[in-house]
Parts: C-alpha cells; structure tokens; sequence
C-alpha cells in the first residue's frame, strides 16, 4: 500500500480489509491504488512492479505473521527490482509473531484489520 496526501497521488494497496480502509482514507484524503493478489504462484509481480513505479509507497497486507509471511517476499522481490522508485520505507500489516488464538474475540484482535490498516496507511502517507 502506498499512501499519498492527496487524492492525486494513489496509494498502494494489497489485501482484503484494504477496500474498507480504502474508503476511510478516502474521506480523508489520502487515495490508494489496490492490487489484490488472486494468486501467489503464479505471482503477478509485473502489476506489482508498475503499480510502485507509479505510486511511489507500498504497504503489504497479510494475514500470515510477520515473521516469514509472504509479505518478507514482496517486500525483497519490490526492494531488488524496483527500490529507486520508492519514497519510503515498505510497511508491512500483518498478524503478531504468536500462536493463532482459538477464542473468536482473540482472533478478531490478533488478524489485521481496516483500523490498523489504515493507522498504517495514514503514517506512511506522511511519511
């Protein structure tokens, strides 16, 4: 995700809770350009590719933990072959480096979601 000031500038977006984040930082501004992923293998990186030349800030969504997700792949594969084009630093949401809970109420803490997305979103966007 790729979060600019103003509606001119897009944001890049990958991931589910980012259409509802999406229109939260609409309202205030801030545009986002989203590339959800159907698949991983085969991975449409070319679409990944231009849509950073273009927007400039990337934020990845995930629900996997941070730690080995596929977000550390997109991030590299986005650093190795397209770094000069970015204007900060590759944000990554995703769940804790912790065991999945089983309570319903904990899961829903634990996954990410449009609020952190958009924390996220807003603090890259000032960057």
């Amino acid at each position: 995700m790729i979060p600019r000031r103003s509606a001119a500038h897009p944001i890049d977006m990958a991931g589910m809770p980012l259409f509802l984040a999406a229109e939260t930082l609409a309202s205030e501004g801030i545009s986002a350009e989203i590339v959800d992923l159907r698949t991983l293998i085969p991975l449409d990186e070319q679409t990944v590719l231009e849509s950073v030349k273009k927007t400039s800030k990337v934020l990845l969504l995930h629900e996997d933990t941070l730690t080995g997700g596929m977000g550390a792949e997109l991030a590299a594969r986005i650093s190795e072959k397209v770094f000069e084009y970015l204007d900060g630093p590759i944000v990554r949401v995703t769940a804790p480096d912790t065991p999945v809970p089983y309570s319903p109420p904990l899961e829903e803490a634990f996954l990410p979601n449009a609020a952190k997305v958009a924390e996220r979103a807003r603090w890259l966007a000032h960057y």
